[in-house]
């Protein structure tokens, strides 16, 4: 087992240098105990499906951090909707240690996970919430404050553009994690990112390390204030997408 562990380690240090990551070994022990807190809440609550630790270090680790093959953080403000057991926002957090993160999620229970993660991890200059996107955006302590709003697997684009967009500041950008093709979706979301104050500046395609797996990153610029009606009220984006 201890082989298998070690074996599992070595290859995300190698999927680390593929995305051009250096972790010290106060990292890598973030990531480790974080995978087993993981596992551990995951008998009681469901969390992910994925249990096998080298799956978790490529579908989720790697997976988080590959945000850099279109943006690199350094010490921005970060709000990660959506977050669910704490992807892509945690490991950013860990192997950027210098960036401010709100984990923002709809399920209370996975939310106290998360505070247990940060205590856990020590992690500082980061907090998880409570609530909707579609509430949370027309506050203004959140309303067009944060440098990046990530979303990793939480809708299509068209309405996720309406969850995420009104939280970045003008400038600042919105990276959607996708899988499949994104052909259709961004047609389909085109007119959404031009009436939330969105411009599409590129789209990554690539395998995660280790794997034959196929994502995709999408990174949208803030260029203009998003108009004071949006986001809609709950259930709104989803059911009626712009």
């Amino acid at each position: 087992m201890e082989n298998v562990y070690n074996q599992a380690i070595l290859n995300f240090k190698r999927g680390l240098e593929e995305l051009n990551i250096i972790l010290d070994d106060v990292q890598i022990s973030q990531f480790v105990d974080y995978y087993e807190l993981l596992i551990e809440k995951n008998k009681v609550m469901n969390l992910t499906a994925i249990t096998e630790f080298s799956e978790v270090i490529s579908k989720h680790f790697l997976d988080s951090l590959s945000i850099i093959k279109v943006y690199r953080p350094v010490n921005e403000k970060i709000l990660d909707i959506g977050t669910g057991a704490g992807f892509p926002g945690i490991p950013i957090k860990i192997a950027f240690p210098n960036t401010q993160l709100v984990l923002m999620d709809s399920l209370n229970k996975r939310v106290r996970f998360l505070d247990e993660v940060i205590e856990k991890l020590n992690l500082c200059n980061i907090r998880a919430i409570h609530g909707r996107a579609e509430d949370y955006g027309r506050e203004i302590h959140f309303r067009e404050a944060f440098d990046i709003c990530t979303s990793r697997a939480v809708a299509r684009l068209s309405t996720l553009s309406e969850y995420c967009i009104p939280y970045v500041k003008v400038g600042g950008n919105f990276i959607s994690y996708k899988s499949g093709n994104l052909a259709e979706e961004l047609k389909e979301a085109e007119k959404a990112i031009g009436i939330l104050g969105g411009r599409l500046i590129k789209t990554e395609e690539f395998d995660l390390p280790n794997t034959d797996i196929k994502r995709s990153l999408i990174l949208i610029e803030k260029t203009k204030k998003t108009p004071n009606k949006y986001p809609r009220l709950v259930g709104k984006p989803s059911k009626d997408p712009l």
